[in-house]
This record gives C-alpha cells, sequence and structure tokens, in this order.
C-alpha cells in the first residue's frame, strides 16, 4: 500500500507541464507535441497511443505532460488510462477511480457520465476504472472501437496511455485503434533489441508509428541549447 501511494506521489510531480510549464523541461514536451503534428501531415491525427518497450520508461508521465500540453495550446484533450493492469492516472491528475474505461466498456456507464474534467483547461481524463480479470478481452472489444470513434468525435485530440508492447498484448490491439503510436524508452536502460522489438511490434498495427521519446538522456553542460534532448528526445520514424 506504501509503495502504491509513493507511486501515485512520484506521478503527480511529473505533470510538470501543468505544475512548472515555463520550465525547460516543459518546453521539450511542447518540442514533441509540434514534433507529432508535423508527423501527421498526411493525414488528420486525431488520437495517439504511448506505449513503451518495458516497465518503468516513463510512457506514462510522457502521456500525461503531452496530454497537458496539447491542451495548453487549447486543443480539447481526453487522456485515456487503458493500462488496465497498473494505472497511474487517477493519481497523476487527484481523480477518483471508481468509474472509468472499464466501466464504459462492460456498459456500466457511458463515456459522459465517466469522463472527469482534470485542472487543466481544456483537459478531461478517463481513468482506468475498476481493474478487470482481463484486459486484453475488453480492449479488443467492439465497445473499445465504439469509444475510441465516439472520443475522437467529441475531442480535438484523444492520448491512450497503454502498457509496455513486450509486456502484454494490449498495446498492440489499441494500436489498431488509435490513429498514430509513440514509443518511449529510457536511455541506459532500454536496450537495444528491446527497442528493436518494440518497433517491429507497432509496425505490424494499423496505427501509424509517429517515432519515439527517449527519456533520461543527458547532454554535456559545454552543450550549446540545453534543453534540447536535456531529458527527452523526439525522433522521427524513418
Amino acid at each position: 500500500m506504501a509503495l502504491r501511494k509513493s507511486r501515485g506521489s512520484w506521478m503527480r510531480r511529473n505533470v510538470i507541464a501543468m505544475t512548472e510549464p515555463k520550465s525547460l523541461n516543459s518546453e521539450q514536451y511542447r518540442t514533441i507535441r509540434t514534433n507529432i503534428e508535423f508527423a501527421s501531415v498526411d493525414r488528420q491525427m486525431k488520437s495517439v497511443m504511448i506505449t513503451s518497450a518495458c516497465p518503468g520508461e516513463g510512457k506514462s508521465t510522457t502521456a500525461a505532460n503531452l496530454a497537458v500540453v496539447f491542451a495548453q495550446q487549447g486543443k480539447k484533450v481526453l487522456l485515456i488510462d487503458a493500462d488496465l493492469r497498473k494505472p497511474t492516472v487517477h493519481t497523476a491528475f487527484f481523480l477518483e477511480n471508481t468509474v472509468g474505461l472499464t466501466s464504459v466498456l462492460l456498459k456500466k456507464s457511458s463515456m459522459e457520465q465517466a469522463v472527469q474534467a482534470s485542472n487543466e483547461k481544456h483537459l478531461d481524463v478517463l481513468t482506468s476504472g475498476p481493474i478487470p480479470p482481463n484486459p486484453a478481452e475488453l480492449l479488443s472489444s467492439k465497445w473499445m472501437k465504439e469509444l475510441a470513434d465516439e472520443a475522437s468525435v467529441a475531442y480535438d485530440m484523444v492520448i491512450f496511455d497503454t502498457p509496455p508492447i513486450l509486456a502484454v498484448a494490449d498495446a498492440q490491439i489499441l494500436g489498431n485503434v488509435a490513429d498514430g503510436s509513440v514509443l518511449v524508452i529510457s536511455s541506459g536502460k532500454t536496450e537495444k533489441e528491446q527497442a528493436a522489438k518494440a518497433k517491429e511490434a507497432l509496425e505490424t498495427c494499423k496505427s501509424k508509428l509517429l517515432g519515439a521519446i527517449m527519456n533520461g538522456k543527458k547532454l554535456s553542460k559545454y552543450s550549446e541549447y540545453g534543453y534540447y534532448g536535456n531529458k527527452d528526445n523526439f525522433m522521427q520514424n524513418k
């Protein structure tokens, strides 16, 4: 129980785009936002899935901060916690999690009833809801596709936080629902083989692989522009 509380506190501190919008790290998230927009010039990008190769690489923090910077742009944004195994979005935004995505998929609630407003203007959140015994089956149901379509009509941008793609099938399932996907990797932690396998898995999905974000990459103190790559890098997929 103490571990879960600590994890929640850590997540809340790391929504830096909301708590410290003028920081260099927040500026990096805005740069990533711009790169996502440029990566999707050939098609309308209404939904993006954020995943990682393995646990602990920062995908939930990335999803939360990207949702915030898109909302700060004036867009109506919905952040969906589709990690039905280890959800954290509700802790990041101080929200209840008694009703959420699973409630909607099980037809116990409508999306409109389950969505909660965050403290960030223009940003709504659909938490995970109660953790189900069959996450993959729920996410692959026709109700998930219907929810994604409904959300894309109601919002300018929908961001899905999903489990690591090499750990379970959930991210690949949602990769066939979202318009685009972004892979989060951790410098010095993610092995090259893991990153390559994750990229291959995402390329089998219907959504466009937009690129990768590298966390934890430190530049030399002599770098001319310190904030480029100091924490997060966005690399176009080629």
